[in-house]
This record gives structure tokens, sequence and C-alpha cells, in this order.
């Protein structure tokens, strides 16, 4: 199928349903705020924490799909209306830690910068390439591997990420950006503020932490699956094409049902990439309706576990590479085996 014909195909799933939207509010919110009082009684009651843990990792997945919503508002395909999108956008960031306007500019620039080796560094896993990698001390190398390792990248880094990065404004020359920085954080103060004069501020910590750092973990293996495999496509500015960038560079997550309804169908990446302004509720529809050659993008849980151990990307055999295999290729490219 050519690009034309392609996006004749898509372009029908690029709609929005105000009725669907509400029921994945609906059916995204509520148990999160439900889950929460929940959480609390059991804690007030003196039940096992390890109960009030197991809430909290199935609160977690509530989290992602409301990111998920977060996700579409900044696109502004989740409602018709532009300022409901924003209204919404604010409430889901304020619920998952996340400024609203400013995640909106650096995802836009992810979008645009997709797969483009030469513009790394904004909305992206920063991933160095094979000739990158060997042009660097062994400090620097050392460095970059302990970034890229998976403790790193799935348990430290997201809460540090969410709870205090996100509260330092990154454009603090544009007023949308950082006002709505402001509103996020000043929201997220009010909460904690109110929390501390009535559950008690232990007992917020004791909920509230749980959630947050397996839901952000949640976040970054989505992100992380979504672009690091390994025949994704990248390609420096010269070469970059913006469709197979969209096409290639972009996975397609094969989740089981109660796993993809959690994530908010955000496995079906490939197609969001393509064309942004599908809702998340539509993603699903739009995939059984077009079908791609989809083999070197397709990923399982399986799958996806493995690509943990890509590291580098070598821009000869145009694929990610383990420490192990791209240290061979570098013995065999140089003759010393």
């Amino acid at each position: 199928m050519n690009k034309p014909e392609f996006y004749i195909k898509l372009r029908k799933y690029a709609r929005v349903n105000n009725k669907r939207a509400v029921v994945q509010m609906v059916t995204s919110i509520v148990p999160f705020f439900i889950i929460f009082i929940l959480m609390y009684w059991l804690l007030i009651k003196g039940y096992s924490y390890y109960i009030v843990l197991l809430l909290a990792i199935i609160n977690a997945g509530f989290m992602a799909r409301i990111f998920i919503i977060f996700h579409d508002c900044t696109h502004n395909a989740f409602f018709r209306s532009i300022n409901l999108n924003r209204v919404v956008g604010h409430f889901c960031g304020i619920l998952t830690f996340t400024p609203f306007h400013e995640w909106q500019l650096a995802h836009k620039i992810h979008h645009a910068t997709s797969s483009n080796l030469d513009k790394r560094g904004t909305g992206d896993l920063y991933t160095m390439t094979l000739s990158e990698y060997y042009a660097k001390t062994k400090f620097n190398r050392f460095f970059y591997s302990l970034f890229r390792n998976p403790f790193f990248l799935f348990i430290i880094a997201p809460p540090v990420k969410f709870v205090l990065l996100n509260r330092i404004p990154k454009n603090v020359r544009r007023n949308r950006e950082l006002v709505s920085s402001a509103i996020t954080t000043a929201a997220l103060a009010l909460i904690i503020f109110l929390s501390w004069k009535t559950i008690g501020i232990r007992n917020y910590i004791l909920l509230q932490l749980p959630v947050i750092w397996i839901g952000s973990s949640i976040g970054f293996w989505l992100f992380f699956v979504q672009h690091q495999f390994e025949n994704v496509y990248w390609s420096r500015n010269k070469e970059w094409n913006p469709f197979r960038a969209a096409i290639e560079g972009a996975s397609l997550y094969k989740l089981p049902g109660i796993l993809r309804w959690f994530t908010g169908n955000i496995g079906y990446h490939h197609l969001h990439h393509i064309l942004l302004n599908i809702p998340c509720y539509y993603l699903k529809d739009c995939y059984e309706d077009v079908r791609l050659d989809e083999a070197k993008i397709s990923l399982t849980l399986r799958s996806g576990f493995k690509s943990v151990l890509l590291k580098l990307y070598d821009e000869e055999t145009k694929k990610l590479l383990t420490f192990k295999a791209a240290k061979e290729l570098v013995k065999i490219r140089t003759g010393n085996q």
C-alpha cells in the first residue's frame, strides 16, 4: 500500500467522539479515586500494607490509563473542543504529576524529530551510536552504561522525573509553559497540604508514593519499548524520512487484552506516529482495519523485555545492538579477533 492510499484509510479514524471520550474518562478516573479511598480505609483499619501495595499496583495501571488521556489531550485529539482538551489535560496532568503545556511542547518536538540521529535529546531516550560510544572515554562509556541500566531506567529515573524534575520549569521564557508548570506544581502542593491537615502526611506518602512510583515506571517502560527495538529505523538528518520514521521507528507492542486496556491502546504506536490525531479509543479499530507489513516492528511481552539489552545503534547494519554484540562487531571490523 503506498502512502496516499494508506493515509486515506487512516483519516477516517482521525476523528473525535465525545461520548467515547467521556466513557474513557469515567472508567479511568472514577476507579482511580475509589481505589485510593479503599487503600486509605485499609491503611487506617490496620490491614497489612501488602494489601495496600497490591491495590497500588492496580491503581498504577489506572494512572497509566489517565496518562494516555493526558497524552491525547496534548494532541487535541481527545475532545472536539481545544479548551476542553486543555482543561482535562491539566487535570490529568495533576493526577500524573506532569505539566500539560510543557510536556506538550517536548512531545511535539519528539514527533518532529523521532528517529533523527542528528536531533536527539528532546522528548526521547538518548541512545548512542556504535561509533559515538567507542569514541568516548572509558569514564563516559561507564556513565552511559549506568544510564542504560534497567534498574536506573525503570526503578530510579521514573519517580525522580515525575516527582522532582517535572517541578522544575524547562521553558521559563515561554509564558504558556511556565504558567502550566506553575499550575500543576501549585495544585500538587495544595493536595499535599490538605492531605497533611486531613489524613496526615505519612498516610499520604504511603498511599501516593507506590502509585506514582509504579505508574511512572510503567510510563517509562512503554516509552522505551515503543522506540527501542532491534530493527528500529533511525537516520541522519540529510536522509531522514518522516514517513519511515513513523511507520518503522515506532513499534507495534502486542499486549494481552487487559494490559492493552490499561495502556489505552498506545501499543499501536506506529499508527499514532503516522497520524497523531487518532484518539486512543480508535487505535484498536484502526489497527484491525488497516493492516501493514508489521513483522519488523512487532513486539510481544517477551521480545519487549529482550529490548532492554539493546544499547547502541549501528549505522552500518541499521540495528540496535547489545554491548556484547557491539564489542564483537568492533573486533571484526578492526581485525582484532
